[in-house]
């Protein structure tokens, strides 16, 4: 086995099965991956909303890779085996109107909130309202699709890609099916934190550092991403929860509903701003379906860790 380094000195923004590798290795190998925040470093601890609203999302996720594994062929599995995240002390959350948050048509401006990251512990930088444990994860980790031609990254896929799933954190392993020669993996859009949901659309984005181990699975065949993760589920769940409900025939619409209950109890119960509300509920609260079976309507909560809340 070898340990191999990738800098971010030449990301993508796309997942192509035909982008040349900039790396192959050997099951059982590890690399570890330097990646840029999801804006490709356009957005700095220093940067303003304006920054924020007029950045080139054509560069969104700027993923480092791809790197193929030698035997990898079509039908295969890669198992990837999480093993550690470095942080670079900050972070962002934003938003904007009409953009891909929950609530983005009911947002009259746009907001930009910065963290600092100080060990295992994310503040917001302008207040001591919060304490999010720093419990990171790729936003982005995807293999090569089975299409040709060049895919965004904004959606997820049968290739995994935009997954946002906090589960896939130091001590998971996950099991992507090989659809191309190689697998040709990629991994960015590091998240220092974030909530089932990503309700806002975006969780702590960060610049992040991460070692993965890749293996070649030719015993084993899944048709999408499945993964293994260690408990706690988070480091969060210390001191209760406080939840809200919604229930309707459509669970986006409960979803809606329970975050927009969740910010308005920040807000009146816990005199937080709305804008810092909503961030919270985006990196901090899990939507759950909590019912499903009895029609016409089902249960959505969300679920906020009242260890989060500073006294």
């Amino acid at each position: 086995m070898a340990d191999h380094l990738l800098d971010a000195s030449l990301v993508h923004a796309f997942f192509d099965r035909d982008h040349p590798p900039r790396l192959e290795i050997a099951s059982g190998d590890s690399v570890t991956f330097v990646c840029k925040d999801a804006t490709d470093g356009q957005i700095t601890p220093a940067s303003d909303v304006s920054i924020y609203t007029g950045y080139d999302r054509s560069r969104a996720h700027a993923l480092t890779g791809p790197v193929a594994v030698a035997g990898a062929e079509p039908g295969d599995t890669l198992e990837v085996e999480v093993l550690a995240f470095e942080h670079q002390g900050w972070g962002w959350t934003g938003y904007v109107p009409g953009g891909i948050g929950l609530l983005a048509d009911e947002v009259d401006a746009p907001y930009l909130q910065h963290w600092e990251i100080d060990g295992d512990v994310c503040r917001f930088r302008d207040s001591g309202e919060v304490a999010v444990p720093f419990e990171p994860f790729c936003g982005v980790m995807g293999v090569a699709p089975a299409e040709p031609g060049r895919l965004n990254t904004a959606p997820p896929r049968a290739n995994a890609g935009n997954i946002d799933i906090r589960g896939l954190t130091v001590g998971a392993t996950a099991f992507f099916p090989v659809l191309a020669p190689g697998a040709l993996f990629s991994t960015g859009d590091g998240h220092a934190a974030q909530g089932d949901g990503e309700v806002c659309g975006t969780g702590i984005e960060a610049p992040m550092t991460v070692t993965l181990r890749f293996r070649l699975r030719k015993d084993l065949s899944v048709p999408e991403l499945r993964f293994l993760t260690p408990s706690p589920l988070t480091r969060a769940d210390s001191a209760g929860y406080f939840a809200t409900t919604a229930h309707g025939p459509d669970l986006y619409q409960n979803a809606r509903n329970a975050v927009r209950s969740m910010v308005d109890w920040l807000q009146h119960e816990r005199g937080m701003a709305r804008e810092k509300a909503y961030v919270l509920c985006s990196v901090a609260a899990d939507l759950k379906i909590s019912e499903v079976v009895d029609a016409p309507n089902w249960i959505v909560s969300c679920y906020l860790p009242l260890s989060v809340l500073t006294p």
